[in-house]
């Protein structure tokens, strides 16, 4: 079971967007769920996290900026992502922390350009 992510797309420098994960409730309710991305030539990293009990850690490049929330009622996990930057451009990903290397789905497009 891959988990997918969506609500990517084109925004101008300084936008937001709200990104959308929704996966089964055995994976949900048991593990730290996350978001990674991964920009043009570079690695695959961690954005945000979020434990069952709701507790955040974030990537030094977003923090202050990007928000991650759970809403455990959906078996969703939110990434809302203000004040965008051209360098936030990426392909964005849901899994969890750690990774697990079989939950990997296509991700979806941020991209960040006026």
């Amino acid at each position: 079971v891959q988990l997918q992510a969506s609500g990517g797309g084109l925004v101008q420098p300084g936008g937001s967007l709200r990104l959308s994960c929704t996966a089964s409730t055995s994976i949900f309710s048991r593990n730290v769920m996350a978001w990674y991305r991964q920009l043009p030539g570079k690695q695959r990293e961690l954005v945000a996290s979020i434990t069952v009990y709701g507790v955040t850690k974030y990537g030094g490049s977003v923090k202050g900026r990007f928000a991650i929330s759970r809403d455990d009622a959906k078996n969703t996990v939110y990434l809302q992502m203000d004040s965008l930057k051209p360098e936030d451009t990426a392909v964005y990903y849901c899994n969890v922390e750690p990774v697990n290397g079989r939950l990997w789905g296509q991700g979806t497009q941020v991209t960040v350009s006026s």
